[in-house]
């Protein structure tokens, strides 16, 4: 059973219990130190490769964002194809790929580079492996979440971090992705670890709008990294959430869950909202009285991207 994320991964400072976890993070220590050993890096030399991934544990944005550099590569006129190592719990973002995206999902990245680069593909963005040390990028951009941030700032189990925050140097730029805040602060603190690292900040704009009103009540649920980013878009939009259900991320939904959703918002007299990355993995035939709030990722200074992708590909 997948379990939720430990609420105290996000508390601004860590608890007692993160320093009792300390010395559980000496794995991912160790394991951090040997990938930046690691030699041998394949590299094809006629297909590029842009590495989308985080170092905070979920809901970043990396997958919207492989998408949407995706359709600013493929409007450019390049051969693009997306890549996802091929896991069974993460159907969703898998579909979401497959459905706006060339996908290439294998069990190794390494194959579907192969298969990407035997098919012609010019660039290759990887929907995460910033901490697969086999392939050499010539890209890597790391995710984080403009309102989680790094937790309480832990490697995992102790927080929700992959690797410290120093380590931010290792990459070519930083995204800030979630709702439209001030990013300044987290600038800054970025900027202490690399003065001169790019950084780029994305928002999330909802595309169905019209769908829904007002005045109407909602029931929303989600499965996702950081349900916080899907209802703050939702107020923002001025809709009228009375009730919120929260699922692990990647979270699969029984009949059951599906039944117990519909006869609760049935009692609220509310309608049922969800995010599209959820909605998609909902069996068809129990699809019906619940709808999804579609987004477009935004990303401020897309041209300034476009160019910087453009010197370094």
């Amino acid at each position: 059973m997948k379990l939720m994320k430990p609420a105290f991964w996000d508390y601004k400072k860590p608890n007692i219990l993160s320093y009792l976890l300390i010395p559980f993070t000496f794995p991912i220590i160790a394991n951090n130190y040997l990938l930046n050993l690691k030699k041998n890096k394949i590299k094809k030399k006629n297909i590029k490769s842009i590495c989308i991934g985080n170092i905070y544990v979920g809901g970043t944005g990396k997958t919207p964002l492989s998408i949407k550099i995706f359709q600013i590569l493929h409007k450019l006129n390049f051969k693009t194809a997306a890549i996802k190592k091929f896991y069974k719990k993460q159907s969703d973002e898998q579909k979401l790929l497959a459905n706006k995206t060339k996908l290439y999902c294998l069990k190794s990245r390494n194959e579907a580079l192969n298969r990407a680069f035997e098919d012609g593909i010019e660039i290759a963005v990887f929907d995460d492996g910033l901490q697969d040390g086999s392939i050499n990028y010539d890209l890597k951009f790391v995710c984080f979440n403009n309102i989680k941030w790094i937790g309480n700032g832990f490697l995992i189990p102790a927080g929700p971090l992959r690797e410290k925050i120093e380590n931010i140097s290792k990459y070519d730029a930083v995204f800030l992705n979630g709702n439209e805040e001030n990013n300044d602060d987290l600038k800054k603190i970025i900027r202490r670890y690399d003065s001169n690292i790019k950084i780029f900040e994305t928002y999330y704009k909802p595309n169905n709008l019209n769908k829904f009103s007002s005045n109407e009540k909602f029931l929303v649920f989600s499965g996702i990294g950081n349900p916080d980013s899907f209802k703050r878009t939702l107020i923002k939009n001025k809709l009228n959430i009375i009730e919120e259900l929260n699922f692990p991320d990647h979270y699969l939904y029984t009949s059951s869950d599906i039944d117990k959703i519909k006869s609760y918002a049935k009692k609220l007299n509310a309608k049922i909202l969800t995010t599209e990355k959820d909605y998609i993995k909902i069996d068809p035939s129990y699809i019906d009285g619940i709808d999804f709030l579609g987004i477009d990722l935004i990303i401020k200074d897309e041209d300034e991207l476009i160019n910087f992708i453009k010197s370094k590909i």
